[in-house]
Order: C-alpha cells, then sequence, then structure tokens
C-alpha cells in the first residue's frame, strides 16, 4: 500500500499548510504590485513627496500634539501663540492651565491638549534634565518608540511621525487618510488597525526613511482631497481600477460609505 493511503491525515495536514502558505505568498505579492502600481499613480498626481521636517525635535514633537484632529493652519496659530505667551518650554511647562489652555484654543480639545503637553514636558525634563531630543537620533527604533509612547498622551502614530520626519528613522505613520486609503484598496484587510498596519505595510515597503515619507504623504493627500471617508470622489480617483473598494461599490457612485470613521 503507497505511504500517502496509509497515512491520510499527514498527507491532509502537510496540503493544507503548504495550500495556505502559498494563498498568504500570493496575497502578499498582489499587494506588493498594488503598492508599486498606486505609488507611481499617485506621483503622477502630487508628485514625489520630499520634505522631512526642519523644527526641532521637541518643537516637533508638541506640533503633532497640537496638530490632532486639528488642520495645518490651526496647529501652527496655536503653536506660535502658545510660543508668543510663554517664551520658553520651561514657561510652557509651568505655565497655569487655564492660561495655556487659552493660548493653543484654534487647536481642537484644548482642554485636553493643555495639560498633557504639561505633562509630557515635565516627564521630558525629569528624565533628561532639558527638553533636547537629539538623542534620539543614535538610538535604536524600538528604543525610541518606547521612550516616546511611554510620554504621556503619546501613542504609536505621534512617535512615528516624530521618528520618520525629524530624524528620518524607518518607521511609517499611519492616520486615519492613510490607513483608509491603504484599506480601501486592498492593501490591507479590513481587520487591521492602525497600529498593526505600520507593520504590514513595512513588509511591503523598502526600509528608507525617503520610500516611507513618500508613501504616507502621498496617501495622505490622496485621502484628504479625493478618498475622503464620506462621499469619495471615485469618478475622478486615478486609483479606481486598482480598487477593492470601488469594485465593490460602483453602484455607490459618490454615496456616503457606511463603515465608521478610523480615530
Amino acid at each position: 500500500m503507497p505511504c500517502f493511503f496509509k497515512y491520510p491525515a499527514r498527507i491532509y495536514l502537510f496540503t493544507s499548510k503548504l495550500l495556505r502558505r502559498i494563498l498568504v505568498v500570493g496575497v502578499m505579492e498582489y499587494a506588493n504590485e498594488k503598492v508599486k502600481v498606486a505609488i507611481n499613480l499617485l506621483e503622477a498626481q502630487f508628485g514625489r513627496q520630499t520634505w522631512f521636517s526642519d523644527r526641532k525635535a521637541i518643537d516637533q514633537l508638541i506640533a503633532t500634539i497640537l496638530s490632532q484632529r486639528t488642520n495645518y493652519a490651526n496647529e501652527r496659530a496655536a503653536f506660535d501663540k502658545m510660543w508668543a505667551e510663554f517664551g520658553s518650554w520651561e514657561g510652557i511647562m509651568e505655565a497655569p492651565v487655564d492660561a495655556l489652555t487659552a493660548a493653543i484654543a484654534t487647536s481642537n480639545y484644548p482642554e485636553v491638549k493643555a495639560p498633557r503637553i504639561k505633562q509630557v514636558l515635565k516627564q521630558i525634563k525629569s528624565e533628561r534634565g532639558n527638553f533636547d531630543l537629539s538623542f534620539l537620533a543614535d538610538t535604536p527604533v524600538e528604543e525610541s518608540l518606547n521612550w516616546l509612547m511611554a510620554l504621556p498622551g503619546v501613542g504609536h502614530k505621534t512617535a512615528t511621525f516624530l521618528l520618520l520626519f525629524t530624524f528620518r528613522k524607518p518607521v511609517l505613520p499611519v492616520d486615519t487618510h492613510v490607513h483608509r486609503v491603504s484599506q480601501r484598496l486592498g492593501i490591507i484587510n479590513q481587520k487591521t488597525n492602525q497600529a498593526k498596519a505600520h507593520t504590514v505595510l513595512l513588509t511591503l515597503l523598502p526600509r528608507n526613511a525617503e520610500a516611507l515619507l513618500n508613501y504616507h504623504k502621498l496617501f495622505f493627500k490622496h485621502g484628504q482631497q479625493v478618498c475622503t471617508w464620506s462621499h469619495p470622489k471615485c469618478k475622478v480617483c486615478v486609483l479606481s481600477h486598482i480598487c477593492a473598494y470601488f469594485h465593490a461599490n460602483q453602484s455607490l457612485n459618490d454615496k456616503p460609505i457606511n463603515s465608521k470613521p478610523q480615530v
């Protein structure tokens, strides 16, 4: 009797594992090709993205906190008013909460951000003796992420934003726009949250800061201007022919989608 008749359970288990492996590899290759096509098309529309931040790291960190749920103009106004009002990070750290809240009022949720900014500054001063974060340039990525995420209210998105834009480390900030566009295209599945998306997308992209910044900014702009949460502009989208969402919902035209927004 041939051995495969003698051990059918083992043959089934081996075949099942092999098929799963083939499926995973196939999905990854498909996603990888879709990423390449999407980047080429978005670069044709928006140009290659090359802008890194020239701000000091502490400035960028606090500005990123102010930017949460806030547009750039209002974040910039809040930052400038805060700095004009208190004159130094020491002054901001020691400022009364009410006064700091009023100074950053153009940023959304200033009553939440003001005490958080004070807490972040106090912890940095306590641990480092000053507000200089340049040590992160020579700190390994995981160690840098862990240090930043130990600060009050600093999550994965804020930490990766600082490390990529200021220190040019190979990490990928995944905000609501990048996450939404990546999901709708079918690059990541619907169950992948923003934190997990960072890990998945890193397997599909070159591990260098220039390529990761380009992906982040292109997908951010596309999500902000075209692939919006409500009423996505599918009719004018340069990615519609490779978009899983578009092909599954062509009858919707430009009607609002049913899924909840990512926060």
